[in-house]
């Protein structure tokens, strides 16, 4: 398998069994969808040099990948009969729109992180990211959005839920509003780490949870390749 640089990744579907999906990685992990269809990943060392993660940066991913992730998380979310979409900035943003627009939706509401004038702190939440951990943000509500979200079935999406703890900010946001979402949605779930901490915000969002992809946590050999850990 050659190597790519890393302006390449994420840019391209393959077809079913063109990659060795099994046995140990280096720096591509091949994810795998339902279809059998494959994409590579880079694979993103964590600081324990212990353990790593295939990442996924959708905002910069060609326009083929992002129609096919969204497409199908919104084959997904069509059993919750989902009437509006809400993204997470930043990077959930993106597919929350072309997954609003697959459901036939005219529109989607997305949360921000850059407070305007108009805003009100009532309607925010303090915000961390396993990619931006040492950032203090906040997650705002525009209250201009109220109406369309309110007494809606409503769907939170994310790129990629990982930690669980940019998710669980959603949930706080909107909970504050007045709105329990129906479902929530991501592009990838990588790792398991997030399962705990949903649970922790409430017994009923993991069975709400759908994801496109499903990445685990990877071990390093002796070798320095990366393997999926044993079961």
């Amino acid at each position: 398998m050659t190597e790519l640089a890393a302006h390449e990744f994420w840019q391209k579907i393959h077809s079913p069994g063109t990659f060795r999906s099994d046995g140990d990685f280096s720096t591509s992990y091949i994810a795998t969808l339902e279809d059998g269809r494959q994409l590579r990943l880079p694979v993103r060392v964590l600081a324990d040099g212990q353990h790593a993660l295939a990442s996924l940066i959708i905002n910069q991913a060609s326009f083929e990948i992002l129609d096919v992730l969204a497409q199908s998380l919104a084959e997904k979310l069509q059993s919750f009969e989902v009437d509006v979409v809400a993204g997470l900035p930043t990077l959930g943003l993106t597919l929350a729109a072309a997954v609003a627009q697959k459901l036939g939706h005219t529109r989607y509401a997305p949360l921000g992180t850059s407070r305007k004038f108009w805003y009100r702190d009532d309607l925010s939440v303090a915000l961390s990211s396993i990619t931006t951990p040492t950032q203090q943000k906040r997650l705002y509500m525009d209250p201009r959005m109220l109406p369309l979200l309110q007494g809606r079935r409503v769907a939170l999406v994310d790129d990629v839920i990982s930690s669980g703890t940019s998710i669980v900010s959603g949930l706080r946001l909107l909970a504050g509003c007045g709105v329990e979402p129906v479902a929530i949605g991501a592009a990838m779930l990588q790792s398991r780490r997030w399962c705990e901490t949903l649970d922790a915000a409430g017994s009923q969002w993991r069975e709400r949870t759908v994801g496109v992809l499903s990445t685990p946590m990877l071990e390093i050999t002796e070798t320095g390749t990366w393997r999926r850990p044993a079961l």
